[in-house]
């Protein structure tokens, strides 16, 4: 059994992306968010930190009222989104649930959208159109590659249909020819597909909802859940009984997560090269 060690990758892309903003100048990223909630503050402050680090600048926009309308919000949105000083823009979710939280992604554009949650970057995405990747999408490919793994000829299995983890590992596997099936809430007995999976994808939140005995041996797993039980954070896999089952295998925390911040800045020094065309 093999560690897919994101954390070590990431590592590996801050050190690279540090040089290009060197060279690059001025980028900043603007972050928008709303109300105070722990694992969100804690987010935000990863991203600002690891951005910081390799000289970006990052700018939050915090002072909303958390009951400020979808209006209200998309008005604030768009001088965001159109200041010059911005070079890529993120919403930070959850969003405060009376407010449409598609309306407000909508409002970025593609050209800053380094989250790639709008419409249009979804769709610029899926008929492939699009200079960068989704966050977790990029995270899992750069792993493959790291890890020398080929998913082409494999059958994966996709647990979630997320705007985060689901939707968009769906679209890019069908970009690659990928053959795989979804798993979602509504799939009945989902472990029949567990036990034939050769590669596991999972972004659903829920602590350890696949067991070892859910799987085959030597299947890869992609564990993009973060849930919090009893204070410890927990993927949606049960590392100790799948690991023993498992070829490859990624940790939570340490796995996708650290990765998806790197893509994330990637994206964003993607953008600020084409700015500067």
């Amino acid at each position: 059994m093999q560690i897919l060690d994101g954390k070590k990758l990431a590592e590996k892309i801050f050190d690279q992306l540090k040089t290009e903003v060197a060279a690059l100048g001025d980028i900043r990223l603007a972050v928008v968010k709303i109300g105070s909630h722990s694992a969100t503050d804690q987010f935000v402050r990863i991203k600002k930190k690891r951005a910081e680090e390799i000289g970006i600048k990052v700018k939050i926009y915090d002072d909303f009222a958390e009951d400020i309308s979808t209006n209200a919000l998309r008005e604030r949105m768009k001088e965001i989104v159109h200041a010059e000083e911005n070079t890529g823009v993120i919403v930070q979710s959850p969003l405060p649930k009376h407010i449409d939280e598609q309306a407000i992604f909508n409002t970025v554009i593609p050209e800053k959208d380094v989250d790639m949650l709008s419409a249009r970057a979804v769709g610029d995405f899926a008929v492939g159109k699009s200079k960068i990747k989704p966050p977790v999408v990029g995270a899992i490919a750069a792993l493959a590659r790291e890890y020398g793994i080929n998913l082409t000829d494999k059958y994966v299995v996709v647990v979630g249909a997320g705007a985060l983890v689901g939707r968009p590992v769906v679209s890019w596997l069908m970009q690659e020819k990928v053959t795989f099936s979804q798993v979602v809430k509504t799939t009945a007995h989902p472990e029949r597909f567990f036990k034939e999976a050769d590669v596991i994808i999972s972004g659903v939140g829920k602590p350890s909802i696949i067991r070892g005995d859910m799987v085959k041996e030597d299947v890869i797993v992609f564990d993009a859940g973060t849930s919090t039980a009893a204070g410890v954070t927990l993927g949606d896999v049960d590392f100790n009984t799948v690991a023993p089952k498992a070829s490859h295998i990624t940790t939570v925390p340490g796995g996708i997560g650290p990765l998806t911040v790197a893509v994330l800045l990637r994206n964003l020094v993607t953008f600020a090269k084409l700015q500067k065309q």
